[in-house]
C-alpha cells in the first residue's frame, strides 16, 4: 500500500507548540495544553483551530472536572501523520509503525535477508491515509552526524547490503535518518527499561558484537564520528609480544568464540560436543552443569572487565548489561564482582527491554522526528 507524502502545513509559532504538547500527551483539553504549553487559554485556542482546520487535531470527547464542568478533549488528526522504526537486526528485522503520539500501528519481523518483506507488511498494515513523516533505521554500524536526515547509507560494508536491500521497500520522499542500534537500545532502557529516571548510564550490548550506547544528562553521547561507544575499537590484546587487532576484542567477546571455547571445554572434559547456541550453553548453565557453569562463569568474568574499562573512563554510576549473551542474569553475580575488584562503586542491573530494545528505541527517535516534520518542516525536510 502506497502512503503519499504530505508536506505539513506551515504553523503559526503558537500552533506548533500546542501540536508538540499534543503529540506527547495523546489527549488533552484545552485548559491542560495551555498548562502544558506555558500559553493563555485565548492563544491555545486560537492554535487548536488553527490545527484543526489542517487535520492535524481533532475532538475526541468531553472530560468533567470536579467543579462539574465539562471540557472538550483532543487528540491529533488524521493528518498528523505516522512514522515507521526499522530495526536491522544481526539475524531479525523489527520494524514498526507508530503514530506521532507513539501510539502502535503496526508490528512485522522477518528474517534479516527478507528485510524489505518486513518493512513491506508494516507500510501496509498502517492507516493509508497517514502521511508518513519519518523513517529511523537502526544499523549496526557508525552513523556519522554528516549522513543524520540525509538519506544516505551507511557508510561501511558493515550494514551497506543489508541496508540496501530493505531501502527499496522504503516510500520515495520521506526522510531517512540512521542511528547506531545499541544506541536505540539505550533509549529504550532509559524511557522504558532498567535505567529509567537515571539520566546518565552506560548500556554494555553483549551478544553477536560488543557495543556501548552512551546516556548523559538524559541524552545519547554519538561523538565527533558518531561513534562513541564503539568498544570493538579498544586495542586488543595488550599481552607482551602481540600487537592489537581491529575488532579483536569483539571477536573474542562475540556468540562465536563463546561457543567455541565451550565446545574446546567439553572436549577437555569428556562431556562430548559442545551447545550449539549460546541459549542452549546458558540452559544448562542454569542447571548447573559442567563445564557450562565454567564457561559462563568466565565470560561474566570478561564482561566484569569490559565493564570496569566503561567505569574508568565514564564513570556512569549504572551500566545496564543487554544483548543475547550479556542481558542473562546469570552474568550478574561474576560481572559484578570482577567489576567490583577493578574499579569503584558501580550499579550494574540486566536490561528489561530485551530483544525489542532497539526498535522500541527507535521508535522514539522516529516519533521525536516526525513532531518536528510538522512543526519544523523547513528544518526537517531533507
Amino acid at each position: 500500500m502506497e502512503h503519499d507524502v504530505v508536506a505539513a502545513p506551515r504553523l503559526s509559532e503558537s500552533a506548533s507548540a500546542v501540536f508538540a504538547v499534543l503529540a506527547g500527551a495523546g489527549s488533552a483539553t484545552r485548559p491542560q495544553l495551555a498548562s502544558l504549553a506555558g500559553l493563555s487559554k485565548p492563544t491555545v485556542s486560537s492554535a487548536v483551530a488553527e490545527l484543526e482546520s489542517a487535520g492535524l487535531a481533532a475532538h475526541s470527547g468531553t472530560a468533567s472536572s470536579g467543579t462539574g464542568r465539562t471540557a472538550a478533549v483532543y487528540r491529533l488528526g488524521p493528518n498528523a501523520g505516522a512514522v515507521l522504526a526499522v530495526d536491522l537486526g544481526p539475524d531479525l528485522t523489527r520494524v514498526r509503525g507508530c503514530a506521532l503520539d507513539g501510539t502502535r500501528l503496526a508490528e512485522a519481523t522477518g528474517p534479516r535477508a527478507a528485510a524489505a518483506d518486513a518493512v513491506r507488511e508494516a507500510l501496509g498494515a498502517l492507516p493509508a491515509t497517514a502521511p508518513l513523516r519519518a523513517i529511523v533505521v537502526a544499523v549496526g554500524d557508525v552513523t556519522a552526524p554528516a549522513a543524520q536526515g540525509s538519506g544516505m547509507r551507511p557508510a561501511t560494508a558493515k550494514a551497506g547490503p543489508v541496508f540496501d536491500a530493505m531501502a527499496v521497500a522504503l516510500p520515495p520522499g520521506v526522510p531517512v535518518h540512521l542511528e547506531n542500534n545499541v544506541n536505540c537500545a539505550a533509549l529504550a532502557e532509559l524511557h522504558e527499561g532498567a535505567a529509567r529516571g537515571r539520566g546518565t548510564f552506560g548500556y554494555l550490548r553483549v551478544g553477536v558484537g560488543v557495543g556501548l550506547g552512551i546516556v548523559v544528562g538524559g541524552h545519547v553521547l554519538r561523538g565527533a564520528n558518531g561513534a562513541a561507544g564503539e568498544l570493538a575499537r579498544l586495542p586488543y590484546p595488550w599481552d607482551e609480544g602481540r600487537a592489537p587487532r581491529l575488532e579483536a576484542l569483539e571477536e573474542y567477546m562475540g556468540a562465536r568464540s563463546l561457543l567455541r571455547r565451550a565446545a574446546g571445554a567439553w572436549r577437555d572434559t569428556g562431556h562430548g560436543p559442545g551447545p550449539k547456541t549460546t541459549e542452549r550453553l546458558f540452559a544448562l548453565a542454569g542447571q548447573g552443569r559442567e563445564p557450562a557453569r565454567a564457561v559462563v562463569a568466565r565470560h561474566a568474568a570478561d564482561v566484569g572487565r569490559l565493564a570496569a574499562a566503561v567505569a574508568a573512563v565514564l564513570d556512569p554510576g549504572l551500566i545496564v548489561l543487554g544483548g543475547s549473551t550479556g542481558s542473562d542474569p546469570q552474568l550478574l553475580p561474576g560481572v559484578r564482582a570482577e567489576l567490583a575488584r577493578l574499579s569503584w562503586p558501580t550499579e550494574v542491573v540486566s536490561s528489561t527491554v530485551g530483544d525489542l530494545g532497539t526498535v522500541v528505541g527507535a521508535a522514539r527517535l522516529a516519533v521525536a522526528r516526525g513532531v518536528r516534520t510538522v512543526t519544523e518542516p523547513a528544518r526537517w525536510r531533507h
